[in-house]
């Protein structure tokens, strides 16, 4: 059919020899392509998941010029663990700087002289006291952040103890393994990757994100004994309620549910320890009314993910995963019953 509907073709019929043959190799090319996109391959891949974070740092580095979104600005509010000052570990606290040794001012110490008002407050007139309005209720903060604690992961990098280096190439970049991942061994290096996934600097979130997919795309029937100690790992990442954190976590567990057979059933008992952050932010969508998301190709909606990662869970993991997570999230409604 495409050599029949193909214009160039139909235009050659009637010409030389070597131009129908320049028309025949042109429709086996065209073949070759329709077959490629019938086998739903392509022969352009885009960035890594990893990459695609590295992508978007630099993106938020030209929108937000004030830094008021860098890492730097985490670090000082204390929701990112700050690191070692330098390569060789942190300076002796007698040889550092009074305001680095973390003492706490002279006014919050004990004893200080804390400042006394000209006249008492009961001797102030109706006029002169400032009316202040009732305080409303405190925020529950059920979605505010937590601070993101430095994982083993960031440990025996530092270490020098994990078989991987930073391969620089293209944009993206990936990773030079020491050893073929086939030869690893799933029960000690994948929970060392998983609780690396919390991680917001890098090199060591782009070395736990990027390895923790490298390691689920071979490991095979590796993975699946593995399960129980990846559980920790999780749930301590969708614990920090930190929104790029959960993305990448939702991101992994659809992919660990897909890596092999019995991975989703296996899951099912561990339903308590994962979904109560799901069930916090599954209503979390971007309401943006008429307006066009052209963002959707980063996949960064959290109540997105969290309705496509609870979806996967349920088709993979067998008769008694609907009824576990309709009892930890009342509001799923099922996708695979009728």
């Amino acid at each position: 059919s495409i050599r029949r509907g193909c214009r160039r073709c139909r235009s050659r019929q009637s010409s030389s020899v070597l131009q129908r043959a320049q028309g025949a190799a042109h429709c086996r090319q065209l073949l070759a392509m329709a077959s490629l996109a019938q086998q739903g391959l392509s022969t352009f891949r885009g960035p890594s998941p990893a990459g695609t974070l590295l992508i978007e740092d630099a993106l938020k580095k030209i929108v937000y010029r004030d830094g008021s979104k860098s890492l730097r600005v985490e670090k000082q509010k204390g929701l990112v663990p700050k690191g070692t000052h330098s390569v060789f570990g942190d300076f002796p606290r007698d040889f550092m700087p009074i305001s680095a040794r973390g003492g706490a001012p002279l006014s919050g110490r004990a004893g200080a002289a804390s400042p006394r008002p000209d006249r008492a407050p009961s001797m102030l007139s109706a006029r002169t006291r400032p009316s202040t309005a009732p305080a409303g209720p405190p925020k529950a903060g059920a979605t505010s952040r937590r601070p993101v604690l430095n994982s083993e992961f960031r440990r025996f990098y530092d270490r020098g103890d994990l078989p991987i280096q930073i391969h620089h190439g293209a944009v993206g970049g990936k990773i030079a393994w020491k050893v073929d991942i086939e030869k690893l061994d799933y029960h000690h290096y994948l929970p060392i990757f998983f609780d690396g996934l919390r991680e917001k600097e890098d090199p060591y979130r782009f070395l736990s994100v990027q390895g923790t997919y490298d390691m689920l795309e071979k490991g095979g029937a590796k993975i699946l004994p593995v399960v129980p100690q990846l559980i920790i790992p999780i749930k301590t990442a969708l614990n920090t309620r930190d929104p790029e954190i959960i993305a990448t976590m939702l991101k992994v567990l659809q992919s660990l549910v897909m890596s092999g057979e019995m991975i989703g059933e296996a899951l099912v008992p561990y339903y308590r320890q994962i979904l109560p952050v799901f069930n916090i932010f599954k209503g979390r969508n971007l309401n943006i009314g008429d307006q066009i998301d052209y963002s959707q190709r980063k996949r960064r909606n959290i109540g997105d993910l969290v309705s496509e990662t609870l979806e996967i869970m349920e088709m993979h993991g067998g008769d008694d995963a609907f009824i576990n997570i309709k009892y930890m999230i009342p509001t799923y409604e099922s996708c695979v019953l009728a």
